[in-house]
């Protein structure tokens, strides 16, 4: 009988995607429910499953929603006139207040005949952990939830790894360690709904991404297989100074958690979080932000995902969108044409334009709850430092070679002041089971951060002058990102992207993205929807790569 060394090793030399494994789902947030439960056996695991699924079904098939509350609801709805509220219906309404209900099971708010309340409910790893619970109320006062700890204090030694197992620094500027990374998220990190899509970050995308101002190689931890080196999960910090409201306080941003899917019955997510928070603490930060897609303890914000598409007879191809009803694909290819040219005077971003657009960024920020705050380092960084080598052109049709950020400017021609900016991220994606063997990537931007100095101008929310000024700025961007060729653009409702969004064309997501964090109370922020008078978008200033 083989040793369990060997099965290991059997495991991860496995590089076949089998689309009938059982756990497929990816382990690619903070706060997979699955990562923070003790492990059980196969026999209980089927009868939770089974449990669960009673209980959704028993939800589903049980329409008690009054019509009254239906009509109240998309009454509401289509009176705010928010992004795809011309879409509601009574069928969707309906169905979205039973989700909701399900929703609140799964929360543990509510249990079928006051049954499982607690059980259904538990986040056994987070409830250990500094962060606001489920259920908790509205803080009285922003601020940290337990108070730092001298260095001596932290834990000194690693945490203990489940056996055969053991941890690794990852050293980005080593190409080798580099391309292990990318190995291990272009195989195992996250994935759509479907299972027919996964981000694919390039070695230059991580070397952006993981190498900011100020970085510590120590907050790039990765576990390995003992007998033979191989990576086998990763988690990544990196620094970042947060404004919440009134106060500021720096903190660590988390990102990239992924475990090769056929360890996941190892529970090394817990570890991986709890080892990368130790590396944190080492230097003083006792506060981080990540995000998940999934409802954990507890939310801050949710925002939605929305696409604007660009080359529609491939999306039309892979399956990424489909031609409605009373609609056509040459139609659809028309109604999305993107101009040819930009419509203001953009031109890409300079060494010469740091300070202006760090200052442009600073004030305009000011307008949203959660933001970061850079310095001129952080600026350089974000903005420049992924806009590839040589020549447009170079790296493809509208591209750099190894491109990877694209930011603009508007110059006015008579003062030479930066007015405007706007800068978009290409992260594609792998197609997973493409219908047709020619498109194996999904080629997508992201808009990134922005700002027009409109907004400082009086009255120019209220008369409508900041939405046209963004409606043409990210329009341009659209266009850049169309020149790049890329075949879709994505954003969030998040910062001013929630006015423009439908005139832009784009269309509402399935996606979702919570914002958290880590040992710091605050009040809800603003993102899908209005909270506490902020418009919707206006609590998150914050994009998550």
């Amino acid at each position: 009988m083989a040793s369990q060394s060997s099965k290991i090793e059997e495991i991860i030399d496995t590089t076949q995607e089998n689309p009938s494994d059982s756990d497929s789902e990816p382990d690619n947030t903070l706060g997979e429910q699955d990562a923070a439960a003790p492990s059980t056996s196969q026999k209980k695991k089927k009868k939770k499953k089974s449990k669960a699924a009673k209980a959704l079904a028993a939800l589903r098939g049980r329409s008690e929603i009054p019509q009254e509350l239906v009509d109240h609801v998309l009454d509401k709805v289509k009176a705010d006139g928010a992004v795809g509220s011309d879409e509601a219906n009574e069928d969707n309404v309906r169905q979205a207040l039973e989700q909701m209900k399900i929703m609140d099971v799964v929360k543990g708010k509510a249990g079928l005949g006051g049954h499982n309340q607690k059980d259904m409910g538990a986040h056994k790893f987070w409830a250990t952990q500094p962060v606001p619970q489920l259920g908790e109320g509205p803080p009285l006062d922003d601020g940290y939830i337990e108070a730092s700890k001298p260095r001596e204090e932290v834990r000194q030694d690693p945490y203990p790894l489940p056996k055969d197992f053991e941890w690794s620094m990852l050293d980005i500027n080593d190409p080798k360690q580099n391309q292990e990374v990318y190995d291990l998220l272009s195989l195992h990190y996250v994935e759509d709904e479907d299972a027919s899509f996964r981000f694919q970050y390039s070695a230059e995308f991580l070397q952006w991404a993981l190498k900011p101002p100020g970085y510590f190689k120590e907050w790039h931890v990765g576990v390995r297989v003992s007998s033979n080196k191989k990576l086998v999960a990763f988690i990544s910090g990196v620094p970042i100074t947060l404004r919440v409201r009134g106060k500021v306080f720096t903190a660590s941003e988390i990102n990239y958690l992924c475990i090769h899917k056929k360890l996941r019955s190892k529970r090394l997510a817990p570890v991986l979080i709890k080892e990368v928070t130790r590396q944190v603490h080492l230097q003083g930060i006792f506060q981080a932000i990540y995000t998940a897609g999934v409802v954990i303890p507890t939310p801050i914000s949710v925002c939605r995902y929305y696409h604007r598409a660009l080359n529609i007879p491939k999306l039309l191809e892979v399956g990424f969108t489909f031609v409605p009803r009373n609609m056509t694909a040459a139609r659809m290819i028309r109604m999305n044409k993107v101009p040819d040219t930009p419509t203001l005077n953009v031109r890409p971003m300079e060494e010469k334009d740091v300070v202006p657009v760090a200052d442009l960024f600073t004030k305009y920020m000011r307008r949203f709850d959660m933001v970061p705050v850079m310095s001129l380092e952080d600026v350089r960084h974000q903005f420049l430092s992924g806009q590839g080598q040589g020549s447009i052109g170079d790296g493809g049709e509208g591209r750099k070679l190894g491109q990877v950020t694209w930011t603009y400017v508007v110059e006015n021609p008579d003062t030479h002041k930066i007015t405007d900016f706007f800068s978009l991220y290409y992260l594609p994606s792998t197609i997973i089971h493409s219908p047709n063997p020619k498109y194996g990537i999904l080629e997508a931007g992201y808009l990134y951060y922005y700002a027009t100095d409109v907004a400082f101008e009086d009255g120019a929310e209220e008369d409508g002058r900041l939405k046209a000024r963004l409606q043409t700025l990210i329009g341009d961007a659209l266009v850049i990102a169309n020149q790049a060729k890329l075949d879709v653009f994505n954003a969030l409702t998040l910062m001013d992207n929630v006015p423009i969004l439908k005139d832009l064309k784009f269309g509402v997501g399935d996606g979702f993205l919570n914002f958290y964090l880590y040992n710091w109370r605050t009040a809800k922020l603003a993102g899908i929807e209005e909270q506490g008078g902020t418009k919707a978008g206006k609590g998150v200033g914050v994009v998550m790569l």
